[in-house]
């Protein structure tokens, strides 16, 4: 199967990404929550996934009659990935272009706050964290497994591991090893660590079971042949990565649809509540989609990676940033208490969080495939040297990826987009500036479209960056508007271009890019690409990321596109998103 890479994406990382059904079509760019008439606005920047949860508690927060010394306050949640936040605070100062600068960070996990401070340090730059930073609310990193597939190694008896995936990944015979050969290979969904708490933990359990204890690592440690062989073998199996889990529980949600679930991953790294989510048809978690969707009919199940695992536990931080003022402050941590009072809890445990101090609620306790004692041990984050060098050694063990960059350069592209820039100039800029995140042994191709009286003009072959990337740049910038939109043509014509030399050891993938809607009269068969998508990877084929630019774009047939590759659409229907979406999409490689 098309295993995955992902690319370097180092702390350059800036972006909303969008993916289809998920929390971020309805709330993209929008700061939630809806202070109250006549009070000083706090902004609160929330982790992705309880955004939702944060905004309800800010709205009960508005409604009531707090006063802090006199003074009341409104609070306003922004949804920001912990990773895309940790880089932006990590600056010197905050750009308007990001929003409203928050007076608090609530991301997943304090290892963000740990890498915050090493960043700013690094540079220079005063701590703009408090000295203590109280959790919220609290959630374990699981491997989440289609119940079948998590009964075939022994659940719920059997205690799991990164080792045993690990040997499911390195058998030829994949699971039918364990009787199952029709299930085929086994194949991991992994967060990008650079993005993603789930990500960042799900690397740092794998390096500690390398070490096979549960002691402390070290910058030495990492550097150990044999760690580093076990981290590069688990990452093999990688189906591909992402800026957040809920890609792959939407995909596999799709899956389960289609009576596909086994064939699609065999674990991902999630938290405990996204266990919850998925299982009650909710895979986002989105409050407004509950009930929308009936349960699976596979579940997933939550193993408990016996060498221990990382609690993710959503650390509260008020600002002490030369934007925010004292009175915003006090506000915001008045919030913060208002968070751990019993009735906001019941909101994080109702929901399938824990309560800050760690104790499961019903959603937890009433389900046959979460447990309440999680049974293994709660690992203590690495110092922030050591979490910096993870990162870094990652990428290096990483799968590299197989890529063809598909561009379209139609006339619509040539229209003005804002910042005095033209649509195509905006998209130059984003694309050289994912080249810099992907690393010299990854194999990017570039093809832009149409061409004169073809459907694409293949600017260079996918082969390893390292030796072509200042001509890649180079081509991309000197790229020009001209002619019309042949999407479906060209999408199938680079997924058979990638197809044919595709690898088991790389993720194969196809980014499109276009800001309009198929304009090919030769070729308007949009049901049979789909067809030709899910036929191919249902036998581990090519993913086709999509990203709908510009106002114009056909969001809803780049999502068909997406979907059936078992892959996602990114929306930068506000061009001067590009920048931005185009990195998160590079997230996944």
């Amino acid at each position: 199967m098309a295993s995955n890479a992902k690319s370097l994406l180092a702390a350059t990382i800036a972006g909303l990404m969008v993916v289809g059904a998920t929390y971020w079509w309805k709330h993209r760019g929008d700061d939630s929550g809806v202070p109250r008439a006549g009070c000083a606005t706090v902004v609160v920047a929330a982790s992705v996934e309880k955004a939702d949860l944060m905004d309800a508690a800010a709205n009960r927060y508005n409604t009531s009659d707090r006063m802090v010394d006199g003074q009341c306050y409104g609070i306003s949640v922004t949804p920001m990935t912990s990773g895309l936040a940790e880089t932006r605070l990590a600056e010197a100062g905050w750009d308007s272009a990001w929003g409203a600068a928050p007076d608090a960070w609530a991301p997943a996990a304090s290892t963000w706050l740990a890498l915050l401070r090493h960043d700013r340090s690094e540079h220079d730059r005063p701590d703009i964290l408090p000295a203590e930073a109280l959790p919220v609310a609290s959630t374990p990193i699981v491997l989440a497994m289609p119940e079948p597939m998590a009964r075939a190694l022994g659940w719920p008896d059997a205690k799991l591991g990164w080792s045993d995936l690990l040997r499911l990944a390195n058998d030829p015979a994949g699971w039918g090893a364990n009787g199952h050969p029709e299930w085929g290979a086994f194949k991991l969904g992994k967060t990008n660590p650079n993005i993603s708490t789930t990500g960042l933990s799900a690397t740092v359990g794998m390096f500690v079971a390398a070490t096979g204890t549960s002691s402390d690592l070290t910058l030495e440690t990492l550097k150990d042949p044999r760690v580093r062989d076990f981290v590069a073998g688990v990452e093999g199996s990688v189906a591909h990565y992402g800026d957040t889990a809920l890609t792959f529980l939407t995909n596999l949600q799709r899956a389960d649809d289609a009576g596909a679930a086994l064939g699609y991953v065999g674990a991902v790294t999630v938290e405990e509540k996204s266990v919850v989510d998925y299982n009650n048809g909710n895979p986002t978690g989105d409050l407004e989609a509950a009930g929308r969707h009936g349960k699976p009919r596979v579940p997933l199940v939550a193993v408990y990676p016996r060498e221990g695992t990382l609690n993710s536990d959503n650390p509260f931080a008020v600002l002490k940033a030369p934007w925010s003022e004292t009175g915003k402050q006090a506000g915001a941590r008045d919030f913060m208490a208002f968070l751990r009072e019993p009735d906001q809890q019941k909101m994080f445990t109702d929901a399938g969080f824990r309560t800050y101090d760690g104790h499961a609620g019903e959603a937890v306790n009433g389900s046959d495939y979460l447990r309440e004692d999680i049974g293994v041990p709660t690992l203590v984050p690495p110092s922030p040297q050591v979490l910096s060098a993870v990162r870094a050694t990652w990428a290096e063990l990483r799968k590299k990826a197989h890529l063809l960059l598909v561009l379209d350069v139609s006339g619509s592209m040539g229209l003005p987009a804002g910042a005095g820039k033209t649509r195509l100039e905006l998209a130059q800029t984003a694309a050289v500036h994912g080249l810099a995140q992907l690393s010299d042994a990854d194999e990017v191709g570039l093809w832009a479209f149409p061409s004169g009286d073809q459907v694409y003009w293949q600017h260079l072959g996918a082969e390893r960056l390292g030796p072509q990337r200042q001509e890649m740049t180079a081509r991309i910038q000197g790229l020009i508007p001209t002619g019309g939109t042949p999407l479906y043509a060209v999408t199938r014509k680079a997924v058979e271009e990638v197809r044919g030399s595709a690898r088991a050891d790389t993720i194969n993938a196809v980014v499109v890019m276009t800001d309009g809607m198929n304009e090919d009269p030769d070729d308007t068969d949009l049901d049979g690409l789909v067809r030709q998508l899910e036929g191919q990877a249902n036998e581990g084929g090519v993913r086709v990321f999509t990203i709908a630019y510009g106002e114009d774009a056909d969001v809803g047939t780049l999502k068909r596109i997406s979907e059936a590759s078992r892959a996602a659409v990114y929306d930068a229907t506000d061009p001067l998103t590009i920048d931005t979406v185009f990195t998160n999409v590079l997230s996944n490689f």
